[in-house]
């Protein structure tokens, strides 16, 4: 990909940490949680892989039903009667 600007600089901070231009974070659309993939090559040329890390992963997938009234959860469904699993007050 081309740059529709001039190349944009950061500084590498004293804990190794660098800032996106906002920018770039615009057009490449990286958001908070994104993770970003660094490669080198033998010339010693960087780059970096950007690796969308979504909320909401699963919106996709259908709710499966557990049976009762809903109140059970997939730790409880099936141990109501065992004392291990009561709460204690």
């Amino acid at each position: 990909m081309a740059a529709e600007e001039g190349p944009e600089e950061t500084k590498v901070s004293d804990r190794g940490m660098v800032t996106i231009p906002a920018s770039l974070r615009r057009r490449l659309d990286i958001e908070p949680g994104d993770k970003l993939r660094w490669e080198t090559d033998e010339e010693g040329n960087l780059s970096v892989e950007i690796v969308k890390q979504r909320y909401g992963a699963f919106d996709d997938f259908e709710p499966v039903p557990m049976g009762g009234d809903g109140s059970e959860t997939h730790d409880l469904a099936g141990h109501e009667d065992d004392p291990a699993f009561t709460e204690s007050n």
